[in-house]
């Protein structure tokens, strides 16, 4: 998004607000498709970013919810039940319901009461629900999923689940993968597990639900290259791991955080003992890098400047309206004039900074949520929230 429309946007929003270029989404979600092939599915996860759920390109097949809050999500925004994964680690049995009773496409299992569950309660409705089982990490397992034992066993054991078909296995180990090496050993024990599960089982993993973590680059400049590397270095094996399985590819971060824009406005400026200050309308608890940690590294951030005015570029500390020195988006960010009534506008925040910050401390605000593209324009879809946290609702 160019500095003409960003200006423009600005003054129609104001500060703080989140942009979420619809266009830009669209073409990661191509991207993509293009590397992964047509016989690979695409799954948004929904909590990098809730907020384009309705907007969805056609070209995602499935939708991960992993919570009842973004259950609410998906039947405030009418999307599809059918192409919801009913995933997540804590699903109690009210959950199971309410995802039985919205007509959920497939759920996951991760663990043994999970399936028994969902076998219960099929069982009630006289149905049969698909289950993809989740295998925990192979390289030492977390509390996600189930050891590769485990899930064997409820393979071995499914006749006495009546209530569930056991369609496939999900597989995920973590995000921000920059290397293609671990991705690629994934996908080999993946293709040597479905092989082994036919010879020893005589069972057919039809689906894969997999989940690659690959990497956003936040502090690079030369971030849409390096991820285009990555997706190419791990196409071929994507490919081939789609001819044996009906393979859904799982990513959040990755489609998401390259359409989002975060705007703040400088309040106060100052110098304290020959470091210069920025106070802006956000901080921390509004924008949520990975590796953001106390500043120490400088994303992209593109500066609306409030007059035509230069002195010289200067390194500035940019700091949020927040009451601990921990509040401290960015060191060393270097502008020619930075001066009160600018406008900073961070990009690539379009996953996690709108869900994952600490939204209600010191009771500030929530920001205005959009979304754009040429086609339509600005659209709000949440205006300014001011929180009191003990009689207004935050979400």
């Amino acid at each position: 998004m160019n500095t003409e429309i960003l200006n423009k946007l600005a003054a129609q929003l104001g500060t703080p607000s989140y942009i979420f270029d619809l266009d830009e989404f669209e073409k990661r979600a191509a991207l993509v498709h293009k590397y992964f092939g047509k016989n690979t599915g695409l799954c948004f996860s929904i909590k990098a970013n809730p907020f384009l759920l309705g907007r969805l390109p056609e070209i995602f097949d499935k939708i991960e919810v992993c919570s009842p809050g973004e259950l609410t999500v998906c039947e405030k925004t009418g999307v599809d039940m059918s192409k919801i994964i009913f995933s997540g680690v804590n699903k109690t049995e009210k959950d199971v319901r309410r995802a039985a009773e919205d007509e959920v496409g497939t759920f996951t299992a991760e663990s043994i009461l999970h399936v028994e569950m969902i076998n219960a309660e099929a069982l009630s409705r006289g149905k049969v629900f698909p289950v993809l089982l989740r295998v925990t990490d192979v390289k030492g397992g977390s509390q996600f999923g189930m050891e590769e034992a485990q899930v064997l066993d409820i393979i071995r054991s499914r006749a006495d689940y009546k209530g569930i078909e056991i369609v496939g296995i999900h597989y995920f180990t973590g995000t921000q993968k920059k290397k293609a090496k671990p991705i690629l050993h994934e996908l080999d024990y993946l293709s040597e597990l479905i092989d082994r599960v036919k010879t020893d089982l005589d069972f057919t993993i039809e689906r894969v639900e997999y989940g690659t973590g690959l990497a956003v680059d936040y502090f690079d400049d030369n971030a849409d290259a390096l991820e285009e590397d990555r997706l190419a270095s791990i196409s071929e094996k994507i490919q081939e791991l789609a001819e044996k399985a009906e393979l859904t590819v799982e990513m959040g971060r990755f489609f998401a955080a390259p359409c989002g824009y975060y705007l703040t406005k400088v309040i106060d400026v100052k110098t304290n003992y020959g470091i210069n200050y920025a106070i802006v309308d956000g901080g921390l608890n509004q924008l949520k890098y990975d590796g953001q940690l106390q500043g120490m590294q400088i994303p992209r951030i593109i500066h609306l400047k409030n007059n035509s005015v230069t002195d010289g570029e200067k390194p500035w500390t940019l700091c949020g309206s927040l009451c601990t020195t921990a509040d401290i988006l960015s060191r060393n960010a270097v502008f020619d004039s930075l001066e009160i009534g600018d406008i900073l506008v961070f990009c690539r925040t379009g996953a996690y900074s709108v869900t994952e910050g600490m939204a209600v401390f010191l009771s500030r605000e929530m920001p205005v949520v959009s979304v754009y593209s040429e086609k339509d324009g600005l659209t709000v879809i949440r205006e300014m929230l001011y929180s009191d946290i003990f009689n207004t609702p935050l979400v």
